[in-house]
């Protein structure tokens, strides 16, 4: 019911601050975290609610700013190293058998890879965006490198194998 009462006293407030700032759609989005946000930290909330929601839906806004900038900053550094990726086949094989290999990992090694690896973040950083410890982290990377080297070895041996039988297939057929 407390709740309820500070909803409808702020939401209006919220909302225009939120509409000034950005358009009608995220408005929306940042007026709903806010009081998310407000809901998970009732008890934080001081007397005087309005000031304390509008530098909640004020956080909110920079937060999505900088994950838009982050984003934008991604999907630019995808396109030049597409740009700059070579166009033989041996590079996409490689990057094929990779991607395959990776996605038979368990989802928790593969995402822990994946954050170290691609988006170059540290032990520190990678552990807690995965809500682990740092040990737990390098156990995850340990078996990661470990079942990630065997599913491509058995990949390229089993590749190999196959070029072999059909050389050998070849040339007994000669024999004959």
């Amino acid at each position: 019911m407390r709740f309820e009462g500070l909803f409808r006293s702020h939401a209006g407030a919220v909302r225009g601050y939120a509409l000034r700032r950005t358009d009608p759609d995220e408005a929306e989005d940042v007026v709903a975290e806010t009081f998310l946000i407000a809901w998970r930290r009732f008890d934080d909330i001081p007397a005087n609610a309005a000031p304390w929601l509008l530098g909640v839906a004020r956080r909110v806004l920079s937060n999505r700013r900088r994950s838009d900038r982050r984003v934008l900053s991604l999907s630019d550094r995808l396109a030049e190293r597409e740009r700059r990726k070579p166009s033989g086949t041996d590079d996409t094989d490689l990057r094929l058998t990779i991607e395959a290999a990776l996605e038979r990992l368990p989802e928790k090694e593969r995402e822990a890879l994946r954050l170290l690896a691609w988006e170059g973040l540290s032990t520190v950083e990678a552990a807690t965006v995965l809500g682990c410890t740092r040990a737990t982290l390098a156990v995850r990377m340990h078996r990661a490198r470990r079942r990630l080297a065997d599913i491509i070895d058995g990949q390229i041996a089993g590749a190999d194998a196959a070029k072999r039988g059909s050389w050998r297939t070849t040339t007994r057929a000669e024999e004959r």
